[in-house]
């Protein structure tokens, strides 16, 4: 028994993606590359060089919220602080976070680039293209994680050293740190999808030995 790939022209088989849209993806994921991490690096630099505006957590129910009505009572989780210039210590924590949360994108738009090569090459399911998006999901979950770690560690210490908490004697100072659950579900798929990636490569050399 032969199997015959059905023909490029059979009207049951249309093209969603077709040559010149994926070249047209490649091109704005480039694009996006280039500018993300051009304004990542200028927000950097900028941080070490002059006035840096940053949203410190407030970890403490002492900054509480006045005037207001119908009797609610509340307290601010969050203030919005303008520096001359930012400590080293704190600014470099959160340069470092800057920088991996720009690898983190730089990551997921390779990724996207890959699938339009591939598309494009009309050859998707191959073993290395599974070992990348693998790789890439890895990646992802471990960086953002560290990420946010970097920039809950920053903000906090540069709420510290502002006085934004305005602790009464005897309170303890407290690590507050906004997890995002984001890269750990993106990276998750990612995973999964090199996984069945890898599965369909094989699974595609099985069916080319019966041709």
């Amino acid at each position: 028994m032969k199997l015959v790939r059905p023909a490029a022209t059979d009207a049951r088989w249309k093209m969603i993606v077709s040559g010149t849209d994926a070249l047209l993806v490649m091109i704005s994921v480039a694009a996006a590359a280039v500018i993300t991490t051009t304004w990542t690096v200028v927000s950097i630099l900028g941080s070490f060089t002059g006035a840096a505006t940053v949203t410190l957590p407030v970890t403490t129910d002492n900054r509480v919220a006045d005037g207001l009505s119908l009797g609610a009572t509340g307290h601010a989780t969050a203030l919005e602080v303008t520096f001359p210039v930012l400590p080293s210590g704190p600014a470099g924590l959160l340069a470092w976070a800057g920088a991996l949360n720009q690898v983190v994108v730089l990551v997921i738009l390779a990724i996207v680039f890959l699938l339009a090569y591939r598309l494009r090459s009309q050859v998707l399911f191959t073993p290395r293209s599974g070992w990348i998006i693998g790789s890439g999901g890895f990646v992802l979950i471990v960086v953002g994680a560290i990420a946010q770690f970097l920039d809950g560690l920053g903000r906090s210490l540069l709420a510290d050293l502002a006085g934004a908490n305005g602790r009464i004697p005897g309170e303890s100072a407290h690590f507050s740190m906004e997890f995002s659950a984001v890269p750990f579900m993106l990276g998750t798929a990612m995973l999964l999808v090199g996984g069945v990636f890898q599965f369909g490569g094989r699974l595609q050399k099985d069916i080319e030995g019966l041709v």
